[in-house]
């Protein structure tokens, strides 16, 4: 226990990649022998190469799955789904943690859950991004919002939108947000929103909360 002791000591946190755990163990002659025995024991688990999190036994405190989505690929944050029920907006927790990357769509199945990566437009990755501070002074990339509603309005391929009736009612009855709630968005985050992705759909979005704002004024 005294290993798992110094190891914990020296790496404070829940997730750390390969070269925090390098660094705690620079004073084994052969650091590569002591990883592999510490993820036999189940003292570490690894999320992915090169990252990883502490066994049930082992950990402080729950590791963060939004920090490791950050981690396992990027550039990227966490939205869609996962990140409408994470700001209040629709019921049903996501089982997968959703994020939108500039690079390629992946999927990352893990011993610590799935992790889903959707592709987005550089020039609206950033537009409506939020930083979300944690205790331990880290924090992670979060889509406000509105960018997550923009990215699941883009991410639905087989959508088919053409109006702000049909927009609301895709809203209301198949995502289960409130009424309310949709009167509470920024409906010129969302305009901007719909011109860095090029998209319709978005537009209806932005024009539909605009016109619901007028009528809760």
């Amino acid at each position: 226990m005294g290993n798992s002791e110094s190891l914990r000591k020296a790496i404070p946190w829940e997730e750390f990649d390969y070269q925090a755990l390098l660094g705690a163990l620079q004073n084994y002659a052969h650091p590569r022998d002591k990883i592999s025995d510490l993820l036999t024991k189940g003292v570490i688990v690894r999320v992915k190469k090169g990252l990883y999190v502490f066994g049930d036994s082992y950990r402080n405190k729950p590791y963060s799955r939004e920090i490791l989505a950050n981690l396992i690929y990027g550039p990227s944050c966490v939205s869609l789904e996962y990140a409408l029920h994470y700001h209040g907006l629709t019921p049903e927790r996501s089982e997968a943690l959703t994020s939108v990357t500039t690079k390629r769509p992946k999927r990352f199945q893990t011993p610590v859950g799935l992790f889903l990566y959707k592709n987005v437009p550089e020039a609206g990755f950033h537009v409506g991004l939020q930083r979300v501070e944690m205790e331990d002074t880290r924090a992670f990339l979060l889509a406000g919002p509105e960018k997550a509603l923009a990215d699941k309005f883009r991410s639905d391929r087989g959508l088919s939108i053409r109006s702000q009736k049909e927009c609301l009612d895709y809203l209301i009855t198949s995502l289960r947000i409130e009424e309310s709630d949709l009167a509470n968005l920024d409906a010129g985050l969302l305009e901007k929103l719909a011109k860095a992705y090029g998209s319709k759909r978005i537009h209806f979005l932005s024009g539909m909360v605009r016109r619901l704002r007028k009528r809760t004024v």
